[in-house]
């Protein structure tokens, strides 16, 4: 067998060991399970909360196993707390990987964060210490992980509303680090990079100048809400013009990265949701999405076609859902 072929057959075998161009994607909300299960809309992919269906069994996993049989599923995290200096949970990694492998995750992603200590949960997502001795904490970790797994980690960059003093390396240059000493990948949020510069009172041209984008695998956008002073990360919301430039910026720098829209509050019906994420296909071809509909509306009267094209109205984080 030809080295082509093994590779073939590997990746066959684990599609999580390789790191496909999925399209554009939405998070697998339960508010939504209906509807998809009624009309399978034309989506390119779902991203399932992994904690979500670890546990669950009934209907929310029978939903999960119909969606894996017709759209790719890549598992997003939320407790792995790999920042934590509490052992890892092994029982923890074994049902994420077990789940992983039965839906055919085509990758398995979570946050540089830390979520609780001696045996606590607090249910957020706490930022780190950034200095060369979490560095090499963290990277242990990490490698622990990925042998569990058997598949590369992808880890995303957290929204933050503090900075420790102490910290000596920059995110981006941390994240860089972490993926040349461990071969994990990286999930951009930039929404997170947005409310974490504001919040810290930095640029994000300078955060983004310095970000390892030949890391990264999967991009997120989502909303928050700006509270004058500070911004908080609530995906409750339609994504700000200020974050779609950012993504236009750095999705060019990805080389193809696969986008997905969060919204996890007030979360509206899915056609909605689907719409918002559509906005992508305008910024990645550099163009305004305003204009591009205009011109599509142009066309169209002209042609007396349909316009298949729309753009939603703007209207205007806790992940765990109970299902």
């Amino acid at each position: 067998m030809d080295g082509a072929v093994k590779q073939s057959v590997a990746q066959a075998e684990n599609p999580g060991s390789t790191f496909e161009r999925l399209g554009l994607g939405v998070g697998l909300r339960n508010s939504h399970f209906d509807h998809i299960l009624k009309a399978w809309p034309e989506v390119d992919w779902f991203e399932a909360i992994s904690e979500n269906f670890m546990d669950s069994g009934g209907r929310p996993r029978w939903v999960l196993d119909q969606i894996k049989e017709r759209y790719p599923i890549v598992l997003h995290g939320v407790s792995m707390s790999i920042g934590s200096t509490d052992p890892l949970d092994r029982a923890y990694l074994a049902k994420l990987k077990a789940l992983a492998d039965d839906v055919k995750a085509r990758w398995v992603s979570d946050h540089l964060c830390w979520t609780g200590i001696m045996g606590l949960n607090s249910h957020d997502l706490l930022p780190l210490m950034l200095t060369e001795e979490a560095l090499t904490h963290v990277a242990a970790r990490v490698r622990i992980v990925q042998d569990v797994l058997e598949r590369p980690l992808v880890l995303e960059n957290p929204s933050s509303y503090v900075q420790f003093q102490q910290s000596t390396i920059s995110e981006p240059d941390f994240l860089r680090a972490l993926c040349d000493q461990t071969g994990c990948k990286l999930l951009l949020d930039v929404n997170n990079v947005y409310v974490t510069c504001f919040n810290a009172g930095t640029s994000t041209d300078d955060y983004m100048k310095a970000f390892p984008f030949e890391h990264v695998v999967q991009m997120h956008l989502a909303g928050h809400q700006h509270c004058g002073t500070h911004i908080v990360d609530t995906h409750d919301g339609p994504v700000c013009d200020e974050v779609w430039q950012l993504f236009r910026a750095a999705w060019q720098k990805t080389g193809g990265a696969s986008p997905l829209l969060e919204w996890d509050g007030d979360v509206p019906e899915f056609d909605r949701v689907h719409a918002e994420v559509l906005r992508a296909r305008a910024y990645i071809d550099g163009i305004d999405p305003v204009e591009a509909v205009a011109t599509r509306s142009r066309t169209s009267a002209a042609t007396s076609t349909p316009v298949d094209f729309m753009v939603p109205n703007v209207m205007g984080d806790s992940r765990m859902q109970t299902l």
